[in-house]
């Protein structure tokens, strides 16, 4: 991509129009010096002083993704069998959730860009509390799938406004680390959730499970006001929220950040039918216990957090779009073998669960490096691409889920395509839409 792109792509589209990049400049780090892009000097040196707090918080914000569901998994078989639903429906609580997650992170972006990141968040998370109690309370599986929406909705608010504050804070290859590094911190709620949820639901029962999100809500919303406030009211967007929202329209032209979008949204893909399918596919068809499958899926989170691990260190020489193309590769060779392995039955658990191993493992490369590929194109507009980069990545994960509860069969083999499937198509984006290096300079973080 030449040096003059970031230019071309701004121009006639109402957005705040950069100074010329030289060709040997990152344009996430020209622009956060050039523009009048996210946190002020002061809000940056409190962020540094308290680095460890400031981590561990947006690592809580961010991790309600996985926590809201991960905590409950082990208890789907109890939970359709307690609300008289088929193993198809109740997986449409994941799908639910998604609707909910995807189409607020629309809505939360520009509300982060024009009025600040830390109400927003705050007010999100009291839906989260909400939506939390509403599904501990639920009597059948419609009204589950209901709260699981609101409870979504109040989520993203921290997720969505979580990743803009690193934009506000850290540029080019810098973020892509510190998302890297934040998702290897936040991995530890997937690793534990299941482990945790299984042991709350065999001493106190499946509801007790979303009480305990309540309180976890709670205790990050006191958390959330020792976080200094990352866009200062004199660099917010003043502009009507209609006009904001209709930035969407000129943001989804860009090639470049769809390329980086696009890739992380298929292997949301098949990352949410891995959260679907496998309480299914472990418990139901292979007998394991549910006290025991929080450890299998356990093993999938140890494997995000080496990979985050090892992209945190190499993103700075290799740059976040060779890793995210390495392993883009890695995930569409573990979905083929898996997509085998769940028609023919070859290997049994181990045969199902070492590719699941290796796809899921490969999220340490794609997610980091396709999030901050995406804000590097507009970091002014940090908020609203955070918005629509996480749409796109959980509107695909509703496709992922869904397709996996609309074709359960009682076996492995749905979950396993639509794995095979998604792993190819993110495959195809990281090496046809994102941009590659070119006369040996980095510019594409």
């Amino acid at each position: 991509m030449l040096a003059s792109a970031p230019e071309d792509r701004n121009r006639g589209a109402g957005l705040a129009e950069p100074i010329p990049l030289a060709a040997d400049t990152f344009p996430g780090d020209a622009t956060e010096g050039t523009t009048t892009v996210g946190a002020s000097p002061t809000a940056r040196a409190q962020a540094a002083r308290h680095s460890w707090r400031v981590l561990a918080i947006l690592s809580a914000l961010m991790g309600f993704a996985s926590i809201s569901t991960d905590l409950y998994l082990p208890a789907m078989p109890a939970m359709g069998r307690v609300l008289g639903a088929d193993a198809g429906t109740v997986e449409l609580t994941v799908s639910g959730y998604l609707i909910g997650f995807s189409l607020g992170q629309l809505f939360w972006g520009p509300i982060g860009d024009r009025f600040g990141r830390r109400l927003p968040v705050a007010i999100g998370l009291v839906l989260f509390v909400i939506g939390s109690a509403g599904c501990a309370l639920a009597g059948n599986v419609g009204a589950l799938i209901g709260w699981r929406i609101v409870q979504a909705v109040g989520a993203c608010a921290g997720v969505v406004l979580a990743r803009a504050m690193v934009r506000d804070l850290y540029a080019g290859a810098r973020a892509a680390q510190m998302l890297s590094t934040l998702m290897t911190v936040m991995a530890i709620a997937p690793l534990l959730g299941p482990i945790v949820g299984g042991q709350i639901l065999s001493l106190a029962g499946w509801r007790a499970i979303f009480w305990t999100l309540v309180g976890v809500g709670v205790a990050t919303l006191a958390a959330l006001f020792t976080l200094p406030e990352t866009l200062p009211p004199e660099r917010r967007n003043r502009e009507p929220l209609g006009r904001a929202l209709a930035t969407y329209g000129v943001l989804v032209r860009q090639r470049r950040l769809i390329g980086y979008a696009a890739s992380g949204g298929f292997f949301y893909a098949g990352m949410f039918a891995y959260v679907a399918g496998t309480p299914f596919a472990y418990i139901s068809y292979y007998h394991v216990p549910p006290q025991q499958y929080g450890l299998l899926f356990g093993a999938g989170i140890v494997g995000i957090m080496a990979a985050n691990l090892i992209n945190a260190r190499l993103v700075t020489r290799l740059g976040g779009a060779r890793l995210l193309r390495v392993g883009t590769v890695g995930a569409a060779l573990a979905g083929a073998a898996l997509a085998v392995d769940a028609w023919t039955g070859w290997g049994g658990l181990t045969g199902l669960a070492g590719p699941l191993f290796l796809f899921i493992g490969m999220a340490g490369f794609i997610i980091a490096n396709s999030i901050a590929g995406a804000l590097a194109s507009f970091p002014e507009r940090a908020g609203a691409v955070s918005a629509l980069v996480g749409a796109i990545h959980y509107g695909a994960g509703i496709v992922g889920s869904a397709l996996v509860g609309t074709f359960a069969d009682g076996t492995p083999w749905p979950l396993g395509w639509v794995v095979a499937v998604a792993g190819g198509g993110a495959l195809l984006c990281a090496w046809v839409l994102v941009p590659s290096r070119r006369g040996g300079k980095q510019l594409d973080t």
